[in-house]
């Protein structure tokens, strides 16, 4: 699966934070909790990833363990947070566009739409310090729209699928594709099933085209894993 896939998959694609907010919103909801706050990354000397960044992130996870986090799941994590600020450094040479309200709550309601009701949203993310009015809960909303926002600008914007592509596609993918995991149905004629591969091919080139930008960003960026 394609690291941009991945992103859209999980709950949340921004769990950022400066250096400043970090230290001031460590401490956990529970009493009897660890304040575990150390820095993980450093992003082109200047953007710095922390413990706290990563549970957050894991906190609008499902399922996935917080008193004891899983290496593979902070290794994961740490990788996604990277790919997160490279796109965000990037963003900010374009003219600042902030996320429209409404962006926000819609964001906002997808996330806990994830959970079994709102109660359970609210009560994972207490355990790490994101209370339901948390100023930090809504930058992480609002940034993940940011930058939801600024690869639809990059990519989607210019992303041209011809006729020529879609038939090709229906004859080569779809087609075989169709019998194999719907035998003894009828195959939908190319008119039909135009709409389903023009937004498959389209979805297909952007993540092609946003996997190269990041690797080129990576590359290009000066990444320094501290633990």
């Amino acid at each position: 699966m394609k690291r941009i896939q991945f992103f859209f998959l999980l709950i949340t694609l921004f769990g950022t934070a400066t250096m400043a907010d970090a230290r001031a919103q460590t401490p956990a909801a529970r009493p009897d909790a660890e304040v575990v706050d150390k820095m993980m990354a450093i992003i082109n000397g200047s953007e710095l990833i922390t413990y706290t960044d990563l549970l957050w992130q894991l906190a609008l996870q499902p399922g996935v363990p917080l008193d004891n986090p899983r290496q593979d799941d902070l290794k994961r994590t740490l990788d996604l947070l990277i790919d997160q600020r490279l796109i965000a450094q990037e963003a900010e040479k374009l003219p600042p566009v902030a996320p429209k309200e409404d962006e926000v709550r819609a964001e906002l309601n997808r996330l806990i739409g994830f959970f079994p009701s709102q109660a359970d949203f609210y009560e994972r993310l207490n355990r790490v310090g994101l209370g339901q009015d948390s100023e930090q809960l809504r930058e992480i909303v609002r940034q993940r729209v940011a930058i939801k926002n600024y690869l639809d600008f990059r990519f989607r914007s210019f992303t041209v699928v011809t006729p020529q592509e879609v038939e090709a596609f229906y004859r080569d993918t779809y087609v075989p594709r169709f019998r194999k995991t719907s035998p003894g149905r009828i195959v939908p004629k190319l008119e039909d099933a135009a709409k389903e591969i023009q937004h498959e091919l389209t979805e297909s080139k952007i993540d092609s085209d946003t996997d190269e930008f990041l690797e080129e960003a990576r590359a290009n960026a000066e990444i320094t894993i501290l633990d």
